[in-house]
């Protein structure tokens, strides 16, 4: 049996419920396969954060970095603003880690009504290459004249030809790999005067290394509409941090919620360890309650399997999933059920 050592990272909110479940699933898939875990629970939250004044304790990079990946639920909570529990947990593990390429699936399955008249299972399915570490989600800038009528806030974007040829090559490797080899480039280099035109002209430098791959590009504006118009068009979709986790969320909508949205942030050269996350966040006016939807951190934990190396064991969590959403039976509120999040976590459990 091959084993793996695991942190864990429930959070705040509905993690503390869907984590469990999602480990349960996890289990079953490694008891069919030859898998091991060796789970270990990290209590860092925004509960920390109220009581110690850090979202994680000063080593805990180093803590983290002897494990073979991090499973995470959620992180935020009223009380902690969004912007000190992500750059206090989530942003400094990714970059820490390398995990420079960000993955979400978007795919609509057979059970799931979207939201977009008209659309089946089949119809809906491709990936998100979101680059992770730079873009428009830098340190860079600062407020001058804070709190006078000269007040000036200046937030710069970083785009670096190492960081962007990097998540480029991550994307149009995985286009080559899947049947349709069709890569979509977001950019806005009508109106972005430096970054945007910067990041094309990578794009263009680069694709003649894949001629093999078919590669378009829509500004993002006309890119969300085509999002809700026109799914079907996208195979794998590349962008840079801000447009990536925007057009992830939109993605996940039209595919029947967050519930249903997992994440990847991957160091893809294997020198650190990988973070698996669903997209949806904390969900306090559910949290408590027992009725979140943990299919999406289940997919999160297939997702895990994958990168480890068990593509056997992720497909079993997948078609499991596909299995109950087909049937119908076992939904949760979001899915127009009534089910709990344990029941529907132990329905598919069982269909592994």
């Amino acid at each position: 049996m091959t084993r793996y050592k695991i942190a864990v990272i429930a959070g705040d909110g509905i993690g503390g419920e869907v984590v469990p479940e999602a480990i349960t699933v996890l289990e079953k898939a490694g008891a069919k396969f030859g898998i091991g875990y060796d789970w270990t629970t990290f209590p860092w939250s925004c509960e920390t954060y109220l009581r110690t004044g850090e979202m994680m304790p000063e080593d805990g990079i180093a803590q983290l970095g002897r494990f073979d990946a991090i499973f995470l639920g959620a992180v935020g909570y009223p009380g902690v603003p969004d912007h000190v529990s992500l750059w206090g947990l989530l942003i400094p593990i990714r970059r820490a880690f390398r995990q420079y390429a960000n993955l979400r699936p978007i795919r609509l399955f057979r059970g799931v009504r979207s939201p977009l008249a008209g659309r089946d299972a089949g119809d809906i399915d491709f990936l998100i290459v979101r680059e992770n570490n730079e873009g428009e989600y830098s340190e860079m800038g600062g407020r001058i004249y804070a709190g006078t009528p000269q007040e000036m806030v200046v937030q710069e974007s970083v785009f670096t030809r190492h960081g962007v040829d990097r998540i480029l090559r991550y994307a149009f490797d995985l286009a080559q790999r899947r049947p349709a080899r069709h890569l979509t480039s977001a950019t806005k280099s009508n109106g972005i005067i430096h970054t945007m035109p910067y990041w094309d002209e990578r794009v263009a430098a680069l694709t003649p290394d894949f001629p093999d791959v078919t590669v378009d590009q829509f500004h993002i504006d006309i890119l969300s509409a085509h999002f809700v118009q026109h799914p079907d068009w996208f195979d794998v979709v590349v962008g840079s941090n801000l447009f990536g986790d925007i057009l992830s969320d939109l993605g996940a909508a039209v595919v029947g919620g967050m519930g249903l949205a997992p994440a990847a942030n991957i160091n893809p050269e294997g020198e650190f360890p990988s973070m698996f996350e669903p997209v949806h966040g904390s969900a306090p006016d559910i949290a408590g309650k027992g009725v979140a939807n943990p299919i999406a951190q289940i997919w999160t934990g297939a997702m895990m399997l994958e990168h480890l190396g068990h593509a056997d064991a992720a497909d079993a969590i997948v078609t499991a999933i596909e299995t109950i959403l087909a049937e119908g039976a076992v939904r949760t509120p979001d899915l127009g059920g009534q089910a709990t999040t344990a029941e529907l976590g132990k329905a598919i459990a069982a269909a592994i």
